[in-house]
């Protein structure tokens, strides 16, 4: 299981992000079928400061590392980091 984390103070940002992340996920299943996120949201001030500078815009965390920051990804881009992560767990 990868652990993903969507950081920002806006709900928007945060919402696009997920939505990002779940289409690149569907994507996946066909050559991964148990590909499983355990996509958690992360809006306390504090907490995004251990990861990111940029409080409004959203930054990705994928298994403690952040892959985005201050901008929104492309779903292939987001494809792309699923997959090292899978390959490095």
């Amino acid at each position: 299981m990868l652990n993903v984390k969507i950081l920002s103070l806006q709900y928007p940002e945060r919402y696009v992000v997920r939505r990002l992340v779940t289409a690149a996920q569907q994507e996946l299943l066909s050559k991964y079928p148990h590909l499983e996120l355990d996509i958690a949201e992360v809006t306390d001030p504090g907490e995004i400061g251990k990861y990111a500078y940029v409080l409004v815009l959203p930054t990705l965390v994928i298994n403690e590392k952040v892959v985005c920051s201050g901008r929104f990804p492309a779903k292939e881009e987001v494809a792309d980091w699923l997959l090292e992560a899978v390959e490095e767990s």
